[in-house]
């Protein structure tokens, strides 16, 4: 035989890396590091689809450099947006799809961001309904969320929720990828997930379930709260209970 047969070590599936690929032509169109537009794999998808399945079923696959651009911020600031190969949206979203669900059935009811089923609409109609009943909240936005991510404390709380060897391998090696600056230069990525990255929204979710969901249930069960990814809203009282949680979070956090 000229061709060997090759070892796949890797349980994932040509219909999933297909899947993927449905789902990701059908958004953005912002191009990474090669180049490669949705049109030009349009027209020979086989070309560049089956060669990322050897990949990942062999387990030698690694995501390229994640291409940085800046994007302008209404109060005057930049926030940095990571623009990845097409190639390599089908890669993650194959893993994403499969993580989501694992993770999703486990997920609490006033988390909204990014879940299917879910919206912006949806939380801000039970922050409303919140409202109603406790005149005060507490309004948190994550400062830097998605750049400052710790990959140590990411993976393992996602050895909490999955023993997949391939989901783990795939997602550390996602959160370690290269940055690469419009000028070639390459940087290592010591923390964080890129914004722009297709399972990045999911991960958020996952460690935010863990270091805020889970937490509030467990420990602060009596309050009310919506998060949609980074954004939280808890409803209080008074402004002494306010205060009271403001400071549990923060400490939390830290």
């Amino acid at each position: 035989m000229i061709f060997g047969l090759e070892t796949k070590t890797q349980p994932i599936s040509k219909e999933q890396v297909w899947e993927s690929w449905k789902r990701i032509k059908t958004g953005g169109e912002g191009v990474g590091v090669d180049n490669f537009t949705i049109a030009m794999i349009e027209k020979n998808p086989r070309k560049y689809l089956y060669p990322l399945w050897t990949r990942l079923t062999g387990g030698s696959y690694f995501p390229p450099s994640v291409r940085e651009v800046k994007i302008p911020k209404g109060d005057g600031k930049e926030r940095s947006l990571g623009l990845l190969t097409m190639v390599d949206r089908v890669a993650q979203d194959v893993i994403r799809a499969e993580l989501e669900k694992i993770v999703e059935p486990t997920f609490h009811p006033s988390s909204f961001g990014y879940r299917p089923g879910k919206s912006q609409h949806d939380a801000l109609e039970q922050c409303a309904r919140n409202c109603w009943e406790r005149w005060y909240v507490v309004d948190i936005d994550i400062k830097g969320f998605f750049d400052h991510i710790d990959h140590e404390q990411m993976m393992r709380i996602l050895r909490k929720v999955t023993d997949k060897r391939h989901i783990l391998l795939y997602c550390e090696r996602r959160l370690k990828a290269l940055v690469q600056t419009d000028d070639g230069t390459k940087t290592e990525r010591l923390e964080g997930s890129p914004q722009g990255g297709v399972i990045s929204p999911l991960l958020s979710n996952i460690f935010l379930h863990e270091v805020f969901d889970s937490w509030m249930q467990q420990v602060h069960s009596i309050m009310v709260f919506e998060r949609y990814t980074d954004d939280i809203i808890i409803h209080t009282r008074s402004m002494e209970q306010s205060e009271f949680i403001l400071d549990k979070v923060r400490a939390r956090m830290k």
